[in-house]
Formats: structure tokens, sequence, C-alpha cells
């Protein structure tokens, strides 16, 4: 677990390793995006990886194999493509705007509760991914985890037994921390989330909506 508010460092070696799932990804590559000390350590994990696999023996290539792949290549039509210039919303980090069109006001949320709704990302996985909206002064329900939990703060902010997340924070958790998330900012607090296993509500009405909301 890391209350730093940035990535444990076990999570970014998993990234650059591949090993984490599309969610989980997609929460590291939101916050190393605009969080510098993170993206040094990822890219640092990188170079590792890169200097490990240059230390392998490396397989010979017949000549045969060599010509034949490069006479498909120069096979292949030559075509400029220009793309237009694509418009992002400034509140929505690159990696995350691939898959939001539009705002984070015009998604259509699903409502759990008054003042607490969701916006699941677009497929399926294991685990859950999702973006996470609460009202000022409401709370997420009383939860603990199987597995881990990424939370990134997207807009406002939110305090937990674990500390206080704003704008760019992530929490880092697993399975040995229990906490209710209440929003303590005058906005709606946005996240991304993602679980590589199912949360264990520890309120007898967090167990009854938790098969409809799907966390």
């Amino acid at each position: 677990m890391n209350i730093n508010h940035h990535l444990d460092e076990a999570t970014l070696i998993s990234y650059s390793a591949g090993a984490l799932s599309q969610g989980m990804a997609l929460v590291v590559a939101t916050h190393i995006s605009i969080c510098d000390q993170c993206r040094q350590l990822a890219e640092a994990n990188d170079a590792l990886g890169g200097a490990l696999l240059e230390s392998l023996e490396s397989e010979k290539v017949g000549d045969t194999m060599l010509a034949n792949l490069l006479s498909q290549l120069d096979d292949q039509p030559s075509e400029i493509v220009t793309l237009a210039p694509v418009k992002r919303d400034p509140e929505i980090p690159a990696p995350l705007s691939d898959y939001i069109d539009g705002s984070l006001d015009q998604l259509e949320w699903k409502r759990i509760v008054p003042g607490v709704a969701y916006y699941d990302m677009p497929w399926e996985g294991r685990g859950v991914s999702r973006l996470l909206r609460i009202a000022p002064g409401k709370s997420m329900l009383a939860h603990t985890h199987d597995g881990n939990e990424l939370t990134m703060v997207l807009r406002g902010s939110f305090s937990d037994e674990v500390g206080r997340f704003c704008r760019g924070d992530v929490a880092d958790l697993d399975d040995q921390i229990e906490h209710q998330p209440l929003v303590d900012s005058e906005e709606d607090c946005i996240c991304l989330i993602a679980t590589d296993a199912p949360l264990r509500f520890t309120t007898l009405f967090g167990k009854l909506v938790q098969p409809i909301t799907g966390f």
C-alpha cells in the first residue's frame, strides 16, 4: 500500500512488464502523464527492462528470411495520411481522452444513490474500470478489497482513512486497507478507478447494492 499520493514501485514495475489489467494500466498511464516523479520511475523501469533484453543472446536470422521480410516491406504502397488535429479537453489527461468523447460533464453517468454516479470504461476484463462521480459532502460506501485498487482524482478532492487526495493524486491500495472516501471539495469529485478483484462492502446497504453496481 502506498500512502504518499504516488504509485507504488511494485505497481510501476508490473506496468512496465505489461502485467497489469487494461483498467489498472490505464490509471497508471493517466497518472504518469501528469506526474513527473512516477513517470521518471516508469522510464527507469523501461530502461532496465530494455537492458535486460539486450543482455540476452540474440538468435541468428537466416539471410533468406531477412531478404523476404525486406521484400514484403518494399511491396507495401507508400501513402501519406494527414490527420486533423484533435481538440482535447485539458481536464482529461491524454491517455484517458482516447476513451472519452467530449467532457466529463457530457458522459452518461449512472446513478448508484443520490449524489453518487459512475461511468464504465468501454471494455470488459478482470476487475472493474470506471469513472466515479461523487457530490460535495457525499461519501463512497465503506469497503475493503479482495485485491488491489487504484484511484486517481481528475476533479475535486476526497479524504479517507489514508489521507487527502486532490487532482492528479493517486491512491494505490491493497487488501490491507478499509476506507470510506468522503468528498471534501466544493465541487463534484470525479475519479478514475480500477480494481483487479471485487470490493467488499462492510455495511449492509453496500452489500445490497453491490450486485447492481458491479463493484
